[in-house]
């Protein structure tokens, strides 16, 4: 008995690490990453190195200078800065790129204690920031480079704009799917972003619940109000943001119950930004007002430990 060690809860061990969690990330993003090149071109890439260096290199010089441990290699800033990156147009300037991965890292994820201390999702709120400082760059699309589109840099409505009353011709259904349509450059091809969040279910990175809430509330609500479910849920950041952004661990609930409710919130909001709001999108704001009821979610649906009691 005297060899006994007592140490406190929990007593659970997983192999899984943040860097390990994060790769995965990285990986399952991969399939929108070469969608966005063969769309878009190499300027793609670009911009996705750029948000993932300066976003890397932010963390690391913050952690510097405040004498913090440096943890660059849990590859979590390497995960939001190409989440931000995939949620620009192509010909975004790179200094608002850059700009937009330090107030990501810096502001919204250092300035509140780093990695599991930031009240919602970095890259939304870096990305619903850039929409106001550079509303003109943030909201001009171009066509792809492929798939029957125009190989150039004209300006293009996107299918949200149209499906909204704007000028320009719908792209077809399998356009749709397969990501030949304006739009940022990661959130344009659904069959990219199907894989992989297929990819983090398998691995058990995330689950289920909020991204099948979110993009179920959306295709049935559309249907409900006349709209056409199936543009509605294949436009815009729709599957960008149920599978890689609604489901940060950080600013999301952990029961199924939290997450379900979360992802009809989200689903909710989004309805009501593109049916009644004068911005055609409204992905980003709904994710972002969802992180900030997540809190209050947590507490409504918090299980009770096995033989415990009401406080």
């Amino acid at each position: 008995m005297n060899n006994m060690i007592v140490s406190v809860n929990p007593h659970i061990y997983a192999k899984d690490t943040t860097q390990t969690i994060m790769r995965d990330v990285l990986i399952a993003l991969f399939p929108a990453v070469i969608a966005s090149i063969v769309f878009f071109g190499v300027k793609a890439l670009l911009v996705e190195v750029v948000c993932v260096a300066v976003a890397m290199g932010c963390e690391w010089a913050f952690e510097k200078i405040t004498r913090k441990p440096i943890t660059i290699m849990d590859l979590s800033a390497a995960v939001t800065g190409l989440i931000l990156a995939l949620n620009l147009p192509v010909d975004i300037p790179i200094w608002q790129a850059m700009f937009g991965s330090f107030v990501a890292i810096v502001v919204v994820k250092q300035f509140f204690g780093g990695i599991g201390q930031n009240f919602a999702n970095p890259a939304i709120t870096a990305r619903v920031i850039m929409l106001v400082a550079f509303s003109g760059a943030m909201t001009t699309w171009h066509n792809p480079a492929f798939a029957g589109f125009a190989a150039d840099a004209a300006t293009a409505a996107t299918p949200l704009a149209v499906l909204s009353g704007g000028s320009g011709q719908l792209p077809t259904l399998l356009q749709m799917f397969l990501g030949a349509r304006g739009g940022s450059m990661g959130e344009t091809s659904c069959l990219a972003l199907l894989l992989g969040g297929a990819y983090l279910i398998y691995r058990r990175v995330i689950s289920w619940h909020t991204p099948v809430a979110f993009i179920g509330t959306v295709l049935v609500l559309t249907a409900l109000l006349g709209k056409d479910p199936l543009y509605q849920v294949m436009a815009g950041g729709l599957f960008l943001g149920a599978i890689f952004m609604a489901t940060d661990y950080t600013t999301s609930p952990p029961t199924p119950a939290g997450k379900l409710i979360f992802g009809v919130g989200c689903g909710l909001i989004t309805v009501l930004i593109r049916v009644w709001g004068n911005y055609p999108e409204g992905v980003s704001f709904s994710i972002l007002l969802m992180n900030i009821l997540n809190p209050y979610i947590c507490d409504w649906t918090k299980t009770k430990p096995f033989g415990g009691v009401q406080a």
